[in-house]
């Protein structure tokens, strides 16, 4: 059974620093993407990073420079630093891993399709 436990999300002024992590069990990790995506209330949930087996990673142009994403496979986990940190980005974060069967729950970023999702963790930044 795949699980995502996604953690580290809270309030933060304009300005600061997040560094999500996501817990992952239940798929081989070695030859699978990863990515983090987000929803803001009214929204479309979209693409914020992937991440390759090889480490290949790519950006939304909206978080290019001020995030990071990284995986240590030795542990299992993915993570997101956010600095910088906007209004803008607050939203509700989720983990997600590609893989397995395609849902109305896919989505779609940076050429991936990703059909796994952890429960989220919220991001918060005021001004």
């Amino acid at each position: 059974q795949v699980n995502l436990v996604e953690s580290g999300g809270g309030s933060v002024q304009a300005g600061g620093s997040l560094r999500l992590s996501c817990a992952r069990s239940g798929l081989d990790y070695s030859s699978t993407y990863m990515g983090w995506f987000r929803q803001a209330p009214g929204k479309e949930r979209e693409g914020v990073a992937a991440i390759d087996s090889d480490g290949t990673s790519s950006y939304a142009d909206s978080v290019k420079g001020r995030f990071t994403i990284a995986q240590d496979n030795a542990k299992n986990t993915l993570f997101l630093q956010m600095n910088s940190l906007r209004p803008e980005d607050t939203a509700m974060y989720y983990c997600a891993a590609g893989g397995g069967p395609s849902s109305p729950k896919s989505r779609k970023f940076g050429g991936r399709v990703f059909n796994y999702w952890g429960q989220g963790t919220q991001v918060t930044v005021s001004s």
